[in-house]
């Protein structure tokens, strides 16, 4: 199974005059000298590339014996020298059309046999800087793609304030009107998009297109002159002076903030770095800076707050956003195929870790797509509210999904310290029973969220007894007259007495009526919850012999319960 993330728009639906292009030298040249190098080009650097995927070396065997063409870029993650240039004898095998046009790698450099076999297949090598990190340069890839299909501004003299640019063809202008070097970060310091480097870029520009952190002491530095706390309260221009002893350069840096109208407050969405090079910055950098920051506002604004066509048709096949969609043509729009198995998994927080954790699952959603992309070729990836869903197309067996989604549950609680739940909906036979798989999921969610850590990955056919009581109990919940009022005078006389009578009834009825077990549990001899049992029946007044009393007592109780574990803390 591949890493692929398919274009966003279908290309073949395009007339050729109106199919927007990258080539390999555009892409490239985006990417920066820092992060890639073309090593081989046999067909040229001006091949187009318009699909992009990700595979390791687990995944080469599956991608080769596929019949289908192979994605326009591969990114070979952790992929060994020997085994790319088997792979690579054996593409060479393979009809031109249905092989890629380039392969990005970190061992491009360092096997000379590695380069030949690229160039006996056709296709282009580049060169990955060892410490940039992939899940940094995958989503620049996808950038740089979807940036293609849209219209794109010139870079030539038109004006600063031009409104149909991007965020690379704004670090571009910046960088032509500023005369430095321009990074454009988010919130929390990723970097979103850059402009080319050239040889005065200092170490710090260099980590930083490279998806790593800058130096600790540089970091604590800016703290020390208070450049973070400026740019979270103001949109003031900030000079920041060169730091010899680390080697860092001059820099101008201001915020990126979204002003809500009529409400005086702000949000900080990130920040434009200039670094000045060998030359110095021109005279109006701060004003190029200023207007700068109100454009990359809007940038920013609409990606956060407009999600795109894909991502919307994408939430109407996952039933949200008034859900109702056409089948054959999503098929079209997302390359994926209409019929077919095809699994939904979907992510929740856990009641534990509720306050935050999709948040930051939210921003991690370019690692959520990597690792759907690295198990189904075409894996769509979507968020809505709190929970993140992932539709695998053509997935191999149930036992395989499970076991993927085990391990992805796994790796963002030790790696990034977010606890999730998973529900998986098997099989799905055709795009148009998504939306229904959805709600499958949400089911089991619901269902299971008070049996955590149990169950931490199920389906609704392994949990249906949890997910069926808890919907039973949401009825009786919602219905008022169902509630029966007789429990009402248990707990009171356990509120008057400071008893746990109410305790000891369940601890009862948890047990199937075995009084020693259930004393056990509760930590009173046998007798003393003999006489609390006939308490209850005396209090309530049911019988705990009949079965109809017992299941309803203990459905009541349960609910009482659930209220409880529900209701707010109060401090």
């Amino acid at each position: 199974m591949s890493r692929r993330d398919r274009p966003v728009f279908p290309v073949s639906e395009k007339a050729p005059d109106e199919v927007e292009i990258i080539t390999l030298r555009e892409l490239l040249r985006s990417l920066d000298t820092a992060v890639v190098e073309l090593v081989e080009a046999p067909a040229g650097d001006d091949v187009v590339i318009a699909s992009v995927a990700l595979v390791d070396g687990t995944d080469l065997a599956a991608e080769i014996e596929s019949q289908s063409p192979l994605p326009d870029l591969l990114l070979h993650v952790g992929v060994g020298k020997a085994e790319a240039v088997r792979w690579f004898d054996r593409v060479a095998q393979r009809p031109p059309g249905q092989r890629p046009r380039a392969v990005m790698s970190k061992t491009a450099t360092e096997s000379r046999a590695l380069q030949t076999a690229a160039r006996r297949a056709g296709v282009a090598l580049v060169a990955v800087h060892p410490r940039a990190r992939w899940d940094h340069v995958f989503p620049l890839v996808q950038r740089m793609l979807d940036r293609s299909r849209r219209r794109q501004s010139g870079l030539g003299d038109q004006e600063l304030l031009a409104t149909d640019t991007d965020l690379f063809g704004l670090a571009q202008i910046v960088a032509q009107n500023s005369g430095g070097m321009v990074s454009i970060e988010d919130a929390q310091s990723r970097v979103l998009a850059y402009s080319s480097s050239d040889e005065s870029a200092d170490e710090l520009r260099m980590l930083s297109i490279l998806g790593r952190e800058g130096p600790r002491d540089y970091l604590r530095v800016l703290q020390k002159w208070g450049v973070f706390d400026r740019l979270r309260k103001s949109d003031e221009v900030i000079d920041v002076p060169a730091h010899p002893k680390l080697g860092t350069k001059r820099r101008l840096v201001v915020s990126i903030r979204e002003t809500t109208e009529g409400a005086g407050a702000s949000r900080l969405l990130g920040s434009i770095w200039v670094q000045q090079g060998d030359t110095p910055l021109t005279p109006d950098a701060a004003d190029v800076l200023r207007g700068a920051s109100a454009i990359a506002a809007r940038i920013i604004s609409r990606t956060l707050n407009a999600p795109s066509t894909e991502a919307l048709l994408i939430q109407r096949l996952f039933g949200a956003r008034g859900g109702g969609v056409d089948v054959p043509s999503v098929a079209g729009a997302l390359n994926l195929p209409v019929t077919g198995p095809a699994a939904v998994v979907g992510f929740a927080p856990t009641a534990t870790d509720a306050a935050a954790p999709i948040g930051d699952f939210a921003e991690s959603g370019s690692m959520l797509r990597l690792h759907a992309s690295s198990f189904s070729r075409d894996s769509v990836v979507t968020i809505i509210g709190d929970r993140a869903y992932v539709l695998l197309p053509r997935y191999k067996s149930a036992n395989t999904v499970a076991a993927w989604t085990r391990q992805l549950v796994d790796q963002f609680e030790t790696k990034r310290s977010i606890v999730l739940r998973a529900a998986i909906a098997v099989p799905v036979t055709d795009l148009g029973h998504v939306a229904g798989a959805r709600t499958e999921v949400d089911r089991v969610l619901d269902g299971t969220a008070a049996t955590f850590p149990e169950g931490r990955v199920t389906t609704l056919a392994e949990s249906r007894t949890a997910v069926l009581l808890g919907e039973i109990l949401d009825l009786v919940d919602q219905h008022p007259e169902l509630h029966d009022p007789r429990l009402d005078a248990l707990f009171e006389y356990d509120t008057t007495h400071a008893s746990n009578l109410s305790e000891s009834a369940e601890s009862y009825l948890a047990h199937y009526g075995d009084v020693r077990s259930a004393a056990a549990a509760v930590q009173v001899h046998p007798n003393t919850l003999r006489y609390r049992i006939r308490r209850v029946e005396e209090i309530v007044g049911v019988n705990l012999q009949d079965a109809s009393d017992r299941l309803l007592l203990e459905l009541q109780l349960t609910l009482r319960r659930r209220r409880r574990r529900s209701a707010p803390a109060r401090g």
